[in-house]
Order: C-alpha cells, then structure tokens, then sequence
C-alpha cells in the first residue's frame, strides 16, 4: 500500500491531483499541502515561516488578552478578530488536508487538527454570541496555540528533512541545464534532456561534465572527485573516459556522449538515493498498520470520552469540548508515519556524501546485522593495480612474441592483472597480437585463438592450466600461465599493494564484533602474506566463484549474518547471495553492481563508515517507533480523562495547549 512521503500515512486510492511523478516513480500524498511541500520544498518552507511569523505574536497577543494582562474596551472582540485571523490564514493548510482526507476517505493529521482547532474557536464564538447561555470561558487561546505550534513542529520537522536531503537535491543540480552541441562543425545550445549517446558537446574550462562519455578531441584535466574522493586532477586526452559530474580544468573538451540522463553515473546515484530514502525496512510494516487505522480510532475515542464524561455527569458541556479537543490535537499519527523515513532520509543522505550508496530497500537493516566479513584480495584488499615483475619464458620461446600473445589477450580482459600486461608490452614497444574468439573463463584466466591456435592465460596448477617446467609457487607474488594448445610457455609474476588503511579498518570492524574472512582465487603464499599485512587471520585460498558461494553459505547455515566486500562485477554471484554485498571499486557504473552498498571512493575506511551508519540508523528507527508508541500510548488516555479523579477538570484548561505543543514535539522528534 502506497504511503505519503512526506507524513508516512497510507494513501491507497488517492485522486490524480494527489499524486507526482519523479524520477520516473508516481509518489501520492493525503493532503495537498503534502503535495506541495514534497514538489518544492523551498517554496513551503518559506509560505510555513511566513505563516509562523504571524502567527507568534498574534496568539502571543491573544493569551495576553484573554487573561487581562492587556484591558482596554473592545478587547474580546480584538481577541476573536485576531483569533479568526489565525484561524483562517495558520489553519488554511490544515483546512485543505482535512477536506481532501475527507473526499478520499483517509484519516489524516489535518483531519485531527483542524477539528480540534475548529472546535475550540467556535465554542468561544459561541460563548460571545450568546452570553449566559454557556460558562463564560473562552478558549481562543487555545485554537490559536493548537495551530501555531503545529506550523513551528512542521516548520521544524521540514528543515531538519531539508537539510538530510540536501545531498540527493545537490545532485539533481549539480549539472548543467544547457550544453553545447556540436553537429557538422557548429554549435548550438540545446537543454541537457536533449542529449542523445553519441551526441557530440563541448566542454569549456571550469564546466562540468554533463554525461558519461569519452574525449574525442583536446587536452584538460579534470576534478573527478565526485567519483575518486580525490581533488587531484586527471590528465585528459582523446579516447580517456570521462564522468558526469566531473568539472573540466584548463582545457576546452570535445566529449563524445555514451550515457546521457540516468544512465550517467550522476543519475545512478541521484536515483539510488532516492529508491533509499523511498524504501521501509521491516520494523515498519507495524507501525504502517497502527497508522492506518489511527485517525478513526482517535476520532472514536475523543466522541466516547467526551460523551462519557457528559453522560455520566461529571463534566458540563464546556469540559466535554475540551476533552473532545484535546484527544484529537494531542493524537500523533505523523509519529508513526515518520518514524522509518525520517531516520532513513537522514542515514542515507549523510552516507551519501560520504560517497556510501544503499541500495534495496532491507540494505540498511541486513547491514546493521552484520557479524562476519568475507572479502576478496585483488582489487579489494589490494589496490588492483598490480605491477608485472616477472615475465619467464619456457627455454627456446621467444619472449617478444609471447609477450604480444599475452597482452592481445588481455586486451580484452577486465581482470586487474590486465593494464599490468598491457603496460609492460608498450614500454617493450611490442604491439598486442590479434586475438579472436575471446573468452573470460571465471575463476580461471582467459582464451582466445591466435593464428588458429587456442592460448590460455591465467591459474597455476591442476585445477587450471598446467605449470611449466621449474620452480613456480615459491614466492608471495601473484602468478599465471601463459599456455598455447595446452603446452605452458610462459609465467607471468605480479605484485599488488595492499591498500591504505585497510588494516586499521579490519581493526576498527574487529571492535565492532565483526570478523574479517579473506576469500581468493589466488594461492596460499599469496593469500597469507597480504592477510599478515592487513590483520586477518582466517584465510580461504585457491577457491573459484562457486567455492566463494559455497564457503559464505556455510558460514550462514551457522545462522551468522555474513557480508561480502568485492569489485562488484567479478564477484556478482556472491555478491548476491551474500546478506549485504558491498561493492567496492566500483568505478561508474553503480547501477549494474550487484552489490547493495557501494563505495564509490573505493576506501576501506568506509567499511566500518558504511556499517556503523548502518547500525545507527536501524538503532534510530527503533526508537522512533518506541517513542511513538509510547507517546500516543501514554497521552491520549490523559487527553481522555485518565488524571480527572485525582486532578479535576480544571487540567483542561491548559491541556489543549499543552496537547498541541506535545504533538509538535513528537514528530519533530523523530527527526533529530
């Protein structure tokens, strides 16, 4: 059942007119003023604070003539004036909500307050009207403070939501409406939703890069730190890639685009944030529930406790108002309703701007659950930029050709030992061989047919391609097997670095009680040097995609709740299966990863970063929910009476006061 981004409460069967479409998803609203603030929250903002403005001093004047700290003649008929005022430009939002619950059939706030205000004014006209013929209390007051602190709660509630946004708002933003085209050597200035893959744009110095594409012509460097973290520039020349987002230095680009609107690695993010702060984690479904069927409910009890007091004889009819009034102003459903979204807007905006991206709607949770770790080594652990430091050939190859056969292979390659091939063939000046029918063979190397024979490049030993002749497996690097026709011929040695601040991370995730598990493809000797160097000592070494599967479900048959780290592509499957993948070295394309948090800056550091976030926002959401239960459990049977024997009715001369300030309270609550 669809819910109200803005207030929680459920909203099934709303009219066209309550509903937006954003981002290509269809958001419905209770209330038109929910609607309003959702599509320009600014503006709302701004219309709240003007209404807030009016409204203090005027209620402030209100309560100072209602109980003669200001007399002069005329004075009750300044105070119901001024309580009209109040009444009809404070309650205007509030008269909207209440009318469109009513034509759509479901309860909302509004509904609550505006009958509880409504009620409170137009006993005290009455009392004026018709003198003697009901006590002489006024309640102006009363109607004027209800309405006035609701608006200070809503303001409140609305910039703290503002500012947890921010982040999502700033990258809608962030790129540029216009861009220049360039087509047959002109240019021409078009808006940025024109754009098409293969459109031609100039970019000029200080600009930022409106989509994800490749530099066709022009020298620069660019600012990619919105990708990297880092504010160092990146050398750009034709055929480098580059990313929406990025801002362009000293250099006017040509830029051929390959990814344009939300497909560019800014709309990804924008998008994933957004699908975030939309989702519900389980502890929620509950409170949904509780909300749903909250405002008749209220409306029930404030009629039986109004009536009941009056019918019993213990209240006259003016207690009775105030009873009636008091159970429906001090009611929160909002409470309930805010309670999971609010924490969630908040968790995943400050992740976000630390380059940290949820994703699914139970990713948060699954990750505050988290108890053990297993993670990848190369690319990983590792930076995944390796170094070839040892190329040795079977006695009576030639080292030039196989060198080209091996970097012709690779040239297709994905794998991280890849650019290391490549780069030790161009400072050779040896040109990669032609390489056809290419195929990455997982867990094992790579293929391909060169002059019509099959070449392999990848694993030692006899679960993949077989050694060659000599001493192999005797050192802590990396190493694979350059074989043709099954025969090896050549073994390649690589070294990696072990990242910064991976080993104080695993510490830092060690203080948290989670367990650190490396999982690798690579070999014993290598696994356990680089373990040594970041701290783990539980290692899993030789094992293919599938044993990784294997070996994380086992943990899981234990009952633990087991996480994976990997490069988000090489380890999609086990990725997936694991309870929260988290993606690291992601690059720019994030939508495809598998996993469901992605490290966009590729840092250990936000490990602990990304799962303490986690921890706090799941931690948030459950005391929100408490504290709306025990709020609306505590007060409504005061509101209804509940101290009457022991306090008289003379409570309820402050308690609808005191009900509305209560009631801005509890939702503004749940959002700090």
């Amino acid at each position: 059942m669809p819910t109200d981004p803005i207030c929680g409460m459920y909203v099934e069967g709303s009219p066209d007119d309550l509903a937006l479409t954003r981002d290509n998803r269809t958001y419905y609203f209770c209330s038109s003023s929910c609607r309003d603030t959702f599509a320009d929250p600014t503006r709302d903002l701004r219309d709240l604070g003007h209404r807030i403005a009016f409204g203090i001093p005027a209620t402030i004047l209100v309560i100072f003539l209602q109980y003669g700290l200001l007399r002069f003649a005329g004075a009750e008929a300044v105070e119901a004036v001024l309580a009209l005022a109040v009444q009809v430009y404070l309650g205007r939002p509030f008269y909207q909500g209440a009318w469109d619950a009513i034509r759509t059939r479901h309860g909302n706030m509004d509904l609550l307050i505006a009958i509880g205000s409504t009620s409170a004014f137009l006993y005290s006209i009455a009392v004026l009207l018709v003198p003697g013929r009901l006590p002489d209390a006024v309640y102006f007051d009363a109607s004027s403070a209800i309405l006035t602190l609701i608006l200070v709660g809503n303001y409140l509630e609305r910039r703290t939501r503002a500012v947890a946004a921010d982040t999502l708002e700033h990258l809608r933003s962030i790129l540029p409406a216009t861009v220049r085209r360039v087509r047959d050597g002109r240019e021409e200035t078009v808006a940025l939703g024109e754009i098409q893959p293969g459109d031609r744009l100039k970019v000029r110095p200080g600009e930022r890069i409106p989509v994800d594409g490749a530099v066709r012509s022009g020298l620069s460097s660019v600012d990619e730190s919105i990708v990297t973290g880092e504010s160092v520039p990146i050398g750009k020349a034709p055929g480098d890639r580059v990313v929406s987002g990025a801002v362009n230095g000293d250099g006017v680009l040509e830029i051929e685009a390959h990814r344009v609107g939300e497909d560019t690695f800014v709309g990804q993010i924008g998008r994933i944030v957004s699908d975030a702060e939309a989702s519900k984690v389980p502890l929620q479904r509950t409170a949904d529930r509780i909300a749903a069927a909250f405002v008749p409910v209220v409306l029930a009890l404030a009629v039986a406790a109004s009536l009941g007091w009056t019918l019993l004889g213990r209240a006259d009819p003016t207690d009775g108002i105030l009873i009636f009034v008091t159970v429906t102003i001090i009611a929160c459903p909002c409470a309930f309703g805010l309670a999971t979204p609010a924490a969630i807007v908040v968790g995943t905006g400050r992740a976000a701007r630390d380059g940290i991206l949820f994703k699914g709607h139970d990713a948060l949770e699954q990750a505050a659950r988290l108890e053990r770790l297993l993670t990848d080594k190369t690319g990983t652990l590792t930076e995944g930029r390796p170094s070839l430091v040892e190329f040795r050939v079977i006695p009576g190859e030639d080292p030039q050709g196989l060198l080209a056969v091996a970097a012709g292979l690779e040239s297709s390659s994905e794998h991280p030992f890849a650019p290391a091939v490549i780069a030790e063939a161009e400072r050779r000046g040896i040109a990669p061989a032609s390489i056809e029918r290419f195929r990455a063979l997982p867990g094992e190397g790579v293929e391909g047919f060169w002059n019509g024979r099959r070449v392999t490049l990848g694993r030692i030993g006899p679960e993949g391609f077989p050694a060659p002749d000599g001493p192999v497996g005797a050192t802590a690097r990396s190493e694979a097997i350059l074989s043709i026709e099954g025969r090896p011929k050549a073994l390649l040695g690589f070294e990696d670095r072990l990242r910064p601040s991976v080993a104080s991370a695993i510490a830092e995730l060690r203080s948290m009680g989670i367990a650190t598990v490396m999982v690798t493809g690579d070999r014993e000797e290598v696994a356990r040097t680089i373990a040594r160097e970041a701290g783990i000592t539980e290692v899993y070494a030789g094992v293919k995609p599938a044993g990784k599967v294997e070996i994380l479900r086992a943990f899981q048959s234990r009952g633990e709740a087991v996480g994976f780290l990997g490069d988000g592509i090489n380890d999609a499957a086990v990725l997936t299966a694991a309870d929260v993948g988290i993606a690291i070295g992601a690059g720019t394309d994030v939508a495809q990863e598998a996993g469901k948090i992605v490290l966009l800056r590729s840092r250990w550091t936000e490990v602990p970063l990304a799962l303490r976030i986690a921890r706090s926002t799941v931690r948030k959401v459950r005391q929100n929910l408490v504290w709306a239960l025990g709020y609306n459990a505590v007060l409504l049977p005061i509101a209804a009476g509940l101290l009457v024997p022991w306090l008289g009715f003379g409570i309820y001369s402050v308690l609808p006061i005191l009900g509305a300030a209560a009631m801005a309270l509890s939702s503004t609550l749940v959002l700090l």
